[in-house]
């Protein structure tokens, strides 16, 4: 599967520039999860403080996109790359995975901290942007596995180890580990057909758009459930303005990443993120700490090392 015709060149420049976005942006997403986090904990329900997150993105963006000539511009290349099927409705659909990263945001980073949370998400994210840059699902089309793109991939998934491992003695922290394991995996595609979106509309706003419908519709599904089986959040919403920042840093970083994907691929966007929510994570846990996520020597390693295979797979 050869690049599509319309795309612009991946050339370095744009590269690095899309490098460095991803790598500020990431910073940013690791403190999306300690506000997540705490939000969920101060209401005592995960999925409630994801909507409240996923909700606020989705109101900015009802606002900003309509206000902007791109963004309008982007809802009739939309709907007119939906009607010619140059766009199809399951590459829309990247809002689901990132509702599940919310949600899990919510329900484990209370527990794990923001440096496990991230790490675990590390795992699954780079192993699967292998797989989806191979596979050609993103706008840059197909990109091969290479021997320094394997190892940068396989040595993230041994940060984790290290950075969990003197944890998994537990089985609560096992299990909670599992969660954003399977949210990375799923952000990998999620960052794929984001960017085909935003390559179809011209719009990484546009983009955005669609994602936070997409995932503010399904965890209101799934809050009505949560509400029919255990009732209403047993918390009250917090007073501090800044536990509701989490959906507009959101917003902020689905358009970077729907922007830049194109010109990095999947799995170096991926590890460029993945750079920054890890100096961000450990700088909050070890600044910020919570009762559980006081980072250990073991969890600083995993960190460093995350940071090399970063460094590692973007070399050319």
């Amino acid at each position: 599967m050869s690049r599509a015709g319309g795309a612009a060149p991946a050339t370095p420049a744009r590269r690095l520039v899309g490098v460095v976005l991803a790598t500020v942006a990431g910073v940013a997403v690791a403190g999306q999860s300690r506000i997540n986090g705490e939000l969920g904990a101060r209401l005592a329900d995960g999925v409630a403080a994801a909507v409240i997150s996923f909700g606020l993105g989705l109101l900015v963006l009802l606002v900003l996109v309509p206000a902007t000539s791109g963004g309008r511009r982007g809802l009739t290349a939309l709907r007119t790359a939906l009607t010619a099927g140059a766009l199809r409705p399951w590459q829309c659909l990247g809002g689901l995975c990132g509702a599940f990263l919310v949600a899990t945001q919510g329900l484990t980073v209370g527990t794990l901290g923001v440096a496990v949370f991230t790490v675990a998400v590390v795992a699954g994210q780079s192993a699967t942007s292998l797989l989806v840059d191979q596979a050609g699902i993103g706008p840059s089309g197909r990109q091969p596995v290479t021997g320094r793109r394997l190892f940068g991939a396989a040595l993230t998934v041994l940060a984790v180890g290290l950075a969990v491992g003197g944890r998994l003695d537990d089985p609560a922290t096992l299990t909670l580990a599992v969660l954003p394991l399977l949210a990375g995996i799923a952000v990998a595609w999620q960052q794929a057909v984001n960017g085909l979106v935003g390559r179809a509309t011209g719009s990484p706003l546009t983009a955005t758009l669609v994602n936070f419908t997409v995932g503010t519709v399904a965890l209101l599904a799934v809050f009505a459930v949560d509400i029919v089986v255990r009732g209403l959040p047993a918390g009250s919403p917090p007073a501090e303005p800044w536990l509701y920042l989490g959906g507009p840093i959101g917003v902020a970083f689905i358009a970077i990443a729907a922007a830049v994907v194109e010109f990095t691929g999947v799995l170096l966007l991926g590890l460029a993120t993945i750079a920054g929510q890890v100096v961000g994570a450990v700088l909050l846990d070890v600044v910020l700490p919570t009762a559980a996520s006081r980072p250990d020597a073991t969890t600083l390693l995993g960190a460093a090392l995350t940071l090399v295979a970063v460094l590692f797979a973007t070399r050319r």
